[in-house]
């Protein structure tokens, strides 16, 4: 082979690898800005976050279920997606009403409370009714969400609104729903005493209020134009917020399951609400709850005050 060839034949070679990807590239672009606004691939939402004691400021996306948001947050933090509680929204505060459920509006800021002080206490039954309201943060951690004023437990003062119940009796109740931990709790024997093993959320240098309930001015279940709304199956999807009216009937349910059932859940009293408005008559809502809830064998008088509440939502009766 005479010298030079070999470089000869590489200058003349044109390399067209890259201009293929180019073009490629730019023909994918090109298909996409083709396609209708209503077609066009969306960018998936962007949420701010930061640990509630304090923390620097990270962003999370690219999830469609609690316990994935709750892993995107630990990777952000470098620590155990187990160390997480809860979230509120758009408040590192203790407030219930800002609770992170199944729906995180766009434009929320999501504070996480991980685990602080354990604590273990032991109360003397004398009342039947405890006083407390449970609910859980969707990935295995049942925790106080009220606890009633004057009530049995109001006068135990190490027990405070957003502590995470870990055992009852000595029962590790990890993994359980917040219904089945305020069953337990409801059928433990009067005049008896009974010991509750509690893990309270990490706080800043700031008093936080023993209640915890510090009053929101967010009147929306959610706040920003739309809600990402994450489900247990399949992606979250953006969805718009819920009327005025049925806003106000799904907090009534939520008050009736605390009422009936002593928990606090309003993605639950959502589902409940939702599941009532098309049907035609209260046996007919009756059936759909046994069928769907079964498991929370919730009484007649619950079903039929319900039923009242989505009809008042859709006269517009609610107040």
């Amino acid at each position: 082979m005479p010298l030079g060839l070999r470089s000869k034949k590489k200058a003349g070679f044109k390399d067209t690898s890259k201009l293929m990807e180019g073009e490629r590239a730019a023909q994918s672009a090109g298909s996409a800005q083709s396609l209708p606004s209503e077609l066009q691939p969306k960018p998936k939402p962007v949420f701010h976050t930061q640990l509630a004691h304090g923390s620097a400021t990270g962003t999370v996306e690219g999830f469609s279920s609690i316990h994935e948001l709750y892993a995107k947050i630990a990777q952000v933090f470098e620590i155990s997606p187990s160390e997480i509680l809860y979230c509120t929204l758009s408040t590192p505060k203790i407030d219930m009403e800002r609770l992170l459920g199944a729906q995180i509006g766009l434009e929320d800021f999501i504070f996480a409370h991980v685990k602080g002080i354990q604590k273990e206490v032991h109360v003397y039954k004398s009342e039947d009714a405890l006083g407390l309201t449970i609910t859980d943060n969707g990935a295995g951690y049942a925790f106080i969400k009220r606890i009633k004023h004057g009530s049995l437990m109001d006068s135990v003062k190490t027990v405070c609104v957003g502590d995470h119940i870990e055992e009852i009796n000595g029962q590790n109740i990890v993994g359980w729903r917040h219904y089945d931990v305020a069953k337990m709790l409801k059928q433990l024997k009067k005049e008896q005493s009974f010991s509750l093993k509690l893990i309270e959320p990490k706080k800043a240098f700031e008093i936080q209020p023993r209640s915890g309930a510090a009053k929101t001015t967010v009147g929306k279940i959610a706040s920003g134009k739309g809600t990402l709304r994450l489900r247990s199956k399949g992606p979250a999807t953006v969805e718009e917020l819920p009327s005025e009216s049925d806003e106000k009937a799904i907090k009534k349910v939520d008050s009736l399951l605390e009422l009936y059932l002593g928990i606090r859940d309003i993605e639950l009293a959502t589902t409940i609400f939702e599941m009532g408005k098309d049907k035609l008559n209260p046996n007919e809502f009756a059936i759909a709850l046994d069928e769907a809830l079964g498991d929370f064998a919730f009484p007649d008088e619950f079903v039929f005050d319900v039923w009242g509440a989505i009809g008042d939502a859709k006269q517009g009766r609610l107040q």
